[in-house]
């Protein structure tokens, strides 16, 4: 009886030093739970903005973009950039070659490419953001519009004219990922001349529960 009354309330004093160790595992648990669904969702959301893009959608219109913001409405997105908590970044890329550089007249004599700025390299045509700028940057670059070298972007469309994207450095995405063109045992493959690549990037803020997350964020990007 002695003994076991020595022991009363070691059992307690073991769950609590057990607690300072379960308890920040329990919730980083689910923390880190809540962020994966957030990033499944942000991938849905990059998948499915960026298949209508490429299917020829017109997101410059209020109502299709009224659509994104409803598939990520959990995310936070939204049409208004101040109160959203996510963001949605659709830019179709073209590839400047020959046939680019005569169509704006920057070729010599013998139609190779002269005064091309922009030849041999992947620039913007449109560039339309839904949601809040500030979550997340585009990792492709965005069209530069000041200075010299800058692009005119279109208010409404969110469109680049040709003679922009051709001959204007502004333009040039940080992209390389793809060869549009490809030549195999005599078989050409690739992008065709004057076709566009789309890219749909979606981003959004985290679940932070500090000092065991912070800062966090979920991203993904689609080529259509």
């Amino acid at each position: 009886m002695k003994r076991h009354t020595d022991r009363r309330g070691v059992a307690a004093l073991e769950f609590a030093f057990g607690s300072l160790v379960l308890m920040p595992l329990v919730l980083g648990t689910g923390v880190v739970g809540i962020n994966l669904l957030r990033t499944q969702e942000t991938i849905q959301v990059a998948r499915d903005a960026g298949r209508m893009y490429a299917r020829g959608v017109d997101f410059s219109q209020p109502g299709n973009k009224t659509i994104v913001a409803t598939l990520g409405s959990n995310l936070g997105l939204s049409t208004t950039s101040s109160s959203s908590t996510a963001v949605v970044i659709l830019s179709a890329l073209t590839y400047v070659d020959k046939q680019a550089c005569s169509d704006v007249g920057a070729v010599d004599g013998s139609g190779n490419p002269s005064g091309c700025t922009n030849f041999g390299k992947w620039v913007f045509a449109q560039r339309i953001l839904i949601g809040n700028s500030a979550v997340h940057a585009s990792s492709i670059g965005s069209p530069i519009t000041s200075g010299t070298s800058g692009v005119t972007v279109d208010s409404t469309t969110g469109k680049i004219s040709k003679n922009d994207y051709v001959l204007k450095a502004g333009a040039v995405a940080t992209f390389s990922s793809i060869n549009p063109y490809a030549n195999v045992s005599g078989v050409v493959s690739g992008l065709p001349s004057g076709q566009m690549l789309y890219v749909s990037e979606a981003s959004a803020t985290g679940f932070n529960m500090p000092p065991f997350v912070s800062n966090a964020a979920s991203y993904s990007y689609g080529l259509f």
